[in-house]
């Protein structure tokens, strides 16, 4: 088992940054592939950003040129580097791991453990 813990969201202007974290606990020996979702009101969850145990990462195109993903794996912690943010990005922003080594996911589906989620509210 994994537990997953999201951290840094907030309200912030539209152009404003802000970084999510996401901490690891339990069964961390294990290489996980580690992505970030969200999900606005009255919407699905969809992706935004994965990153595989050994550092490829992959972005929703939306996002890209914007967000950052990264991971120290030695602290078990994931985190989402977000510039430029737009109201768009508004959501409920979740942290999800999956165990594997080298693969990349985008669907939710394929995720085993998630976190609480952490709120982001860009206003215009």
């Amino acid at each position: 088992q994994v537990q997953l813990v999201e951290s840094g969201g907030g309200l912030v202007q539209a152009g404003g940054s802000l970084r999510l974290s996401c901490a690891a606990s339990g069964r961390t020996s294990s290489r996980y592939a580690m992505g970030w979702f969200r999900q606005a009101p009255g919407k699905e969850r969809e992706f935004v950003a994965g990153i595989s145990w050994s550092g490829s990462s992959i972005y929703t195109d939306s996002v890209k040129g914007r967000f950052t993903i990264s991971r120290d794996n030695a602290k078990n912690l994931v985190y989402l580097q977000m510039n430029s943010l737009k109201p768009e990005d508004t959501a409920v922003y979740y942290c999800a791991a999956r165990s594997s080594s080298s693969s990349l996911y985008t669907k939710p589906m394929l995720y085993d453990y998630w976190g609480q989620g952490t709120q982001v509210t860009v206003s215009s």
